[in-house]
């Protein structure tokens, strides 16, 4: 499915939007690596493309007579709030909430997009962000998935962006925006209120596909200005923290998903430390928060680790 013609109207369109050479390095590597289960990206083991494990991970949790619960708690998604403190946010900012909604995998059961949009539906804010993996598998039809994230964007009153997952296809970025979710593919945008700015950045999935550009996201961001980085992964955050970012939001860990009592990861697959791979953090000045993602992904069930969206509130430092 990646391989695409030059000539292809779809090319054309993907290769105005973020450029030929991105493009081509996107697409070859979705083509020569997506079901790979080992290689490619910064971890050498991908368990979402080892299928053999899905069976054995819920015939496990039947034998636990966990799988149930399991599946229930995939369907029960908080609503967490977590505040940052910003010394360069200017006063007109003091306040302001952003929703974070990391790994959907809106595809994953039929149910998770109900459960997402009766959570939104339940609070307030100013911005959306949205940072990745919205399907759930990591190659093959995306259709659904986009009809899914259609029915979960009429509930999101404000703007919204986005950025790319390791499980998400370029192909899928004409559709998302179409239905007015703005992909950030390294490059930012700039919020004013009466003169005041912030810059919020997007970095394409730093995690599989290694596709991140730091360089190019943080163009015209001035240091002295405040700067809210949307990464897909917690992985980049030492250069996110050494490239001037007051903020950077991300997920796809999952937070563990299937965690020992305690909130205990067995699992996160994420090459950093634990202490990044869920909730609150800091590195040197910048400050971070990786999601348990509204989602799940290999199979449909959480344990220990309950989905969550997640209120970012802005303050002053």
């Amino acid at each position: 499915m990646s391989k695409m013609p030059d000539d292809d109207p779809l090319f054309q369109l993907l290769e105005e939007r973020v450029g030929r050479l991105h493009l081509r390095q996107r697409l070859g590597i979705e083509s020569d690596h997506e079901k790979d289960i080992f290689g490619q990206g910064y971890n050498f083991f991908h368990i979402e493309n080892w299928y053999s494990i899905r069976s054995v991970i819920r015939n496990s949790l039947r034998l636990l007579f966990l799988h149930e619960r399991g599946k229930r708690n995939a369907l029960d998604i908080q609503v967490n709030h977590n505040n940052f403190a910003i010394n360069k946010l200017h006063r007109e900012f003091e306040g302001y909430t952003i929703l974070h909604i990391s790994d959907p995998h809106l595809d994953m059961n039929p149910q998770m997009p109900a459960a997402l949009i009766e959570r939104v539906q339940q609070v307030e804010y100013d911005l959306c962000v949205l940072t990745g993996d919205f399907r759930a598998e990591t190659f093959g039809p995306y259709e659904a998935t986009l009809e899914a994230m259609q029915h979960v964007r009429a509930q999101l009153g404000t703007e919204v962006y986005g950025v790319l997952g390791n499980h998400d296809s370029i192909h899928m970025l004409p559709g998302l925006e179409a239905m007015g979710i703005q992909m950030l593919i390294n490059e930012s945008i700039v919020i004013q209120r009466n003169g005041a700015v912030l810059h919020v950045a997007g970095i394409d999935d730093p995690h599989y596909y290694r596709a991140d550009n730091l360089e190019k996201a943080t163009a015209g961001i001035a240091l002295d200005e405040p700067s809210i980085l949307l990464s897909h992964s917690p992985e980049i955050y030492k250069h996110a923290a050494h490239a001037g970012f007051d903020v950077m939001l991300c997920g796809h860990t999952h937070g563990g998903q299937i965690c020992l009592p305690g909130g205990i990861p067995l699992m996160c697959n994420a090459r950093c430390p634990r202490e990044y791979c869920y909730d609150s953090w800091k590195y040197h000045q910048l400050q971070g928060y990786t999601s348990r993602g509204s989602g799940a992904c290999v199979v449909d069930v959480r344990l220990n680790c309950p989905p969550e969206i997640t209120l970012h509130h802005l303050h002053s430092g």
